[in-house]
This record gives C-alpha cells, structure tokens and sequence, in this order.
C-alpha cells in the first residue's frame, strides 16, 4: 500500500511538473520585436513591430497561440530611393527608418499605419491576407510621430499622434490625404497620471471595449521605470480621464489583446540591453471599466498559454541558400541594412550559395552596402557561415559580423600579399584589426557566440578550416544597446570593397543555433 501511494505521489510530482514545463514563459519573443501593436482575427493573431533602417520594412508576424510566432509579410518592402536609405553621400537611416506602427482590422481589410521620420511622410498600408504580402501602400504628406489607427462606425478614419500632447486628424476615406482642418489636440498632456516625466507619453495605441475608448501610452515618470498609462472616455473627442495602468520592470508600451475564450492580455516589451526590446505578455482584466494589468501588479514569469517551442524557425532561422523553382529568393527571416544594391547579390549565380558582390568602395562595416541580417536572440545564440574566397579582390573583406554602432566582425581580408582570417573589433571609437592570421585555402568557416544572460552582452568569435574544430580569434566584444542604431544586434553576411569593384564570395549556408558551447 505504501509503495502504491509513493508511486501515485510520484506520477503526480512528475504531471505537475510536465504542465509547469508546458506553460508560455517571459519573455514571450526574447529578440528585438519592440512597438508591438497586436490584433486578433477569428483565431489567429497578427502583430507588426518596428525593425528601423531595415528593408524590407514593418514585419507583420503572425500566430495561433500567442506564444509562437512567425513572419507573415512586411507591410513595406521598400520605403524609398534616397541618400539615407541608400547608405550614399555620407547618409545613413540608422535610429530612423520607420518607428511604431498600427496594426488594425476593418470590415474585412488589414490596415496598417506608419510614420517616416526619414522621409518625413506616413504610410498606410492595406491587404485582404497579411499571408499574402500583397500590401497596396498609401502614402500621406506629413510624419506623425507613434500613430494609432481608429475606424468609426460612421465610416471615419483618424489617427491619434503625438507625445506628451497627443493630436487626432482625419484621414480621406481613400487614404490619400488628411482632411482640411480636422487637426485638434486630444489630450494635452497625456504624461500627467505618470507625475514629473522624463519621457512625454507616446506610443499611443487606442481601443475599444465596453463603451469606452481606452488609449494606451508609455511614458518614464522621473525615478521611476517605463510606464503604462491609460485614458479612457466615451467619444473618441473626449473628455478623457487617465491614470497609471502599469509600472515593473520597465515593461511597458503596447496594448491590449483578447483570446477566443474571453482571457485578455496587454502585450508590452521591455528594454533588454543588446538583445534588444523584447516583448512580454501580461494577464489582464478589467474593473470598474479600467484594465488591471498584471498578477498582483507584477509581471508573471509563467503564463497560462501554450509553451513556445522556440524562435527558430519563425523568428530566425538556418539557410542553406538551396532554392526550388517558384520560392522566394531570399525568405522572410532575412533583411537587408538599408537599401540592397540590386544586382550585386543572387542565390541563382551558383546553386546554393548567396553571392555578395562588391559594387562600391567601402571603409567600415557600418556603410557597407548589402549586408544580410537575421535577428540575434536569447538567452544565447551562436550564428555560423561558410563561404568561398576564390574571387575576392584586394582590398576585399568579407564574412560574419554582428551589426551596432560598436560591431564585430570576422572573416577573410584580402590584402596586397595574400588572404588573412581577421576579427574586426568595433568596440572603440576607430575599428580595430585585432587578429589576423594567413589563410591558404578557398574555404573559411566562421562562428560567433552571443551571451545575453543576464545582461552580460558578451560576444567572442571563431574561424575553422574544417568546419569541425574551431578556434577563438580576436577579442571579446562587450555589446551595447546604443541609440544611434536603436535596434538589438544582428547577425550579418558581408563583402565589401575597399580598392577595387567586382570582387565576390559565395556563402554556402548560415547556421543559427539558441545555445553557445562553452
């Protein structure tokens, strides 16, 4: 009998212990998704976030859980032919780009609104099928800062716009224009719930639930972390009345997002050193028509949805560049910084490998033109590449790196008495050659392990010639969030001519593993 109960006692230890295992944990998405803005459609969720200065722009991810995701489409593949976006005459679009967006549904149509400091315009883009990436762009004159989309049953269109003083204008029902004279401050200082701010309340996000108008804002109160604050009113004009919705651990800015179950969550990301933003997903409820955020006002480690089975392959992912007939060239975990230079990159040149071809000179990893990235993620990420030099030219460098404002790279320079294995380190002020050492063979294989536990931001770097034993080159890069980028780090594939055009190497795959071996 005594035997029996143990085994009964320990059948349930082990049950308990697989469903806690079972359970979605936060982060939800630990990679750089931040200025989510989420909406639900029957049973499937869709949610855009803010990727800057790469193109394609705007991913549109989707999910049937809430806890895995995958890229669906961008909604701009391409944001416009000018000097910052080209990376030409001495301009770049770094911390620019396209900023936080509005995802919204309407009778039967996906809308999703953008702004452009780099351009100074605002975008609103349509589609049947997110699925499909056939988004149709409307592009408007004026770039209003961190806009929420809103549809009335009257059949107006307005976004809310601003920070610290919020704005609302109409849009045209074509989406042409913004009608004439319909600019009026909405709030006039949203920041105030928060008290003394040192950031004006933005990233405003509006709903609507139970008769009210709720609107949605971040904002970083003096001595305080990030901030949710929430307005509420019943006319879309107001009067509005606001308060403190949330505030631990910095997760703050999104909104709020239901399940076919009638749960509700609000959706935030928080500031996570190099990985990036990184979104979380908080329970919710509502009271007295005010929504209660959080798990005694705090952010859950675990929550009741679906395990995450991990950010490969929906997030990132491996490629070994072998394309069939009919499938896109490149898929949609990849971007470019910036605007490629077309022509100098193919995945048809050679049968399975990604040509980068030199078209300008370039001095430093940060102005080169196409280089290929892919999100880092964490808590630990190695990404791997093999590649072929036989073409490179002299002045050439070429390889992997890890794309910020202070980068690292390694790889192959082709120099004026032969081929060297270099790690590049970005960590100083000037670029720094730290190692190098000579290669006499056409093939490199190349790794870097990237430690995000715990904020240590650590990335150290590897070269083999054999893609089997693997040895460490160079320094160690500390990395950081800086602002002049405001996006995580990322890997990225690169060639880049610094005397002479028309040099190439062929990547045979990269590789992207969720662990580092120590």
């Amino acid at each position: 009998m005594k035997n029996k109960l143990l085994a009964v006692l320990f059948a349930a230890l082990c049950f308990s212990s697989l469903s806690a295992q079972k359970k979605l944990t936060n982060p939800v998405i630990y990679a750089d998704v931040p200025d989510m803005s989420m909406i639900r459609v029957g049973d499937t969720y869709y949610m855009s976030s803010t990727t800057m200065h790469m193109i394609p722009s705007v991913p549109i991810m989707k999910s049937k859980d809430l806890a895995n995701w995958e890229v669906a489409s961008y909604a701009l593949p391409f944001l416009a032919d000018i000097d910052a976006m080209n990376l030409t005459n001495g301009k770049t679009a770094y911390g620019a780009g396209t900023w936080a967006s509005s995802l919204r549904y309407n009778k039967g149509t996906f809308y999703l609104s953008v702004f452009s400091s780099t351009t100074g315009k605002s975008y609103i883009c349509t589609t049947k099928d997110p699925s499909k990436g056939d988004w149709k762009t409307h592009i408007l004159p004026r770039s209003l800062h961190d806009q929420s989309l809103c549809f009335e049953e009257d059949g107006k269109i307005y976004l809310i716009y601003g920070g610290g003083r919020l704005n609302i204008i109409e849009v045209k029902p074509d989406l042409s224009d913004f009608v004439p004279g319909s600019e009026k401050v909405l709030i006039e200082n949203a920041s105030t719930p928060g008290g003394d701010r040192g950031l004006n309340a933005e990233g405003s996000q509006l709903f609507k639930h139970g008769g009210y108008y709720y609107l949605f804002n971040i904002s970083w109160p003096s001595g305080k972390c990030r901030t949710v604050l929430v307005h509420r009113a019943t006319s879309i004009m107001g009067p509005w009345e606001g308060r403190v919705a949330f505030q631990d651990q910095g997760v703050a800015q999104g909104g709020v997002v239901d399940t076919p179950d009638g749960r509700w969550f609000a959706y935030l990301f928080q500031d996570h050193g190099s990985v990036g933003r990184i979104p979380y997903l908080v329970p919710m409820k509502w009271e007295n028509g005010w929504p209660v955020i959080g798990v005694d006002g705090k952010v859950p480690e675990t929550l009741d949805l679906p395990a995450s089975k991990g950010l490969i392959p929906g997030i990132v992912n491996s490629d070994e560049f072998t394309r069939k007939s009919g499938e896109p060239k490149l898929p949609l975990v990849w971007q470019w910084n910036h605007n490629p230079l077309e022509g100098f990159w193919s995945v048809d040149a050679r049968k399975g490998y990604l040509r980068l071809t030199t078209g300008r000179i370039d001095t430093i990893f940060v102005n080169a033109r196409n280089t290929l990235t892919q999100r880092t993620i964490g808590p630990e990420c190695t990404g791997y590449a093999s590649f072929d030099v036989t073409n490179m030219k002299v002045g050439d460098v070429a390889g992997l790196g890890l794309l910020q404002k202070k980068f690292g790279q390694v790889g192959v320079r082709y120099a004026e008495d032969g081929k060297y294995i270099i790690m590049i380190s970005g960590q100083g002020r000037t670029p720094v050659e730290v190692a190098k050492l000579p290669l006499t063979q056409k093939n490199l294989y190349v790794k870097i392990q990237c430690d995000f536990v715990e904020k240590k931001d650590v990335a150290e770097f590897f070269y083999s010639l054999d893609g089997k034993k693997w040895t460490k080159i160079g320094n160690q890069l500390k990395m950081n969030y800086d602002m002049p980028h405001f996006v995580g780090y990322r890997f990225g594939l690169f060639n880049y001519a610094s005397k002479t055009l028309g040099g190439y190497v062929d990547f045979d795959y990269f590789r992207i593993e969720n662990k580092i071996t120590r």
